[in-house]
């Protein structure tokens, strides 16, 4: 399983303990320091290969904004902050997530994910379905395989992974679960449903019918949906 080397910077003492006890719970996040300063872990930087941090704000001596500034090559950055105002800047640094504290578990897991998804890189292992995403469900965290995946369907405040093999439930609004599915392999053909491309048998008027299930496509979304699932494979006499 690929790890991600992670890196906690925050001044306050619970904000650390809490960031660090929420990372040891989730199996792909190796971490590799926890510091109280960006001095700290600027020499960490120096000495170590780091992945990812997790990064306060609002700290003494050097903002975490300023040691983005000055620390070149910097690593992949989610930023746990009290302030919601530098929400801007995340987007300077194209930061990966912004987490505005207090941070819930399931929040700093869907950011994790986030992460692990955009750090993959490996091809090799994309092409042999290797990609996949941890969902917390019945208090216990489970490794979801994206090849797995048929649908996903929202209901409210919470979401039902239909597989291959089973259905999951997760306690997570649809529209957070989108960012962390590719979008080369999934697409929103409704407000309640994304699906896997790859595993679509069918259009038929408003729906899609794949794994045995007729799906609606929203009216407002049908033309979009229909020109990505036929891209390139629509064979015309």
């Amino acid at each position: 399983m690929q790890q991600l080397n992670c890196l906690i910077i925050d001044d306050e003492p619970l904000a650390r303990q809490g960031l660090e006890k929420y990372a040891q719970e989730i199996e792909f996040l190796n971490i590799k320091g926890v510091c109280k300063n960006a001095m700290q872990a600027n020499t960490i930087l120096q000495a170590q290969s780091i992945d990812l941090l997790f990064l306060d704000i609002e700290m003494p001596m050097l903002s975490g904004i300023d040691f983005l500034k000055t620390t070149a090559n910097a690593p992949a950055v989610i930023f746990t902050t009290a302030y919601s105002q530098y929400a801007l800047d995340g987007y300077q640094f194209d930061v990966i997530d912004y987490l505005l504290k207090p941070i819930s578990f399931e929040r700093f897991l869907q950011a994790a994910n986030k992460a692990l998804r955009l750090l993959n890189t490996n091809k090799e292992d994309e092409s042999k379905g290797d990609a996949y995403i941890f969902v917390k469900t019945d208090k216990q965290l489970v490794k979801l395989m994206l090849a797995d995946i048929l649908y996903v369907e929202g209901m409210q405040n919470y979401i039902i992974f239909h597989t291959t093999k089973e259905k999951i439930m997760a306690l997570v609004p649809l529209k957070n679960i989108f960012e962390l599915l590719s979008d080369k392999e999934f697409i929103q053909i409704h407000k309640s449903f994304i699906v896997a491309k790859n595993k679509v048998e069918s259009i038929v008027g408003n729906q899609v019918t794949l794994g045995g299930k007729l799906l609606p496509i929203s009216t407002r979304m049908k033309k979009d949906v229909v020109e990505k699932l036929t891209r390139n494979r629509l064979l015309k006499k």
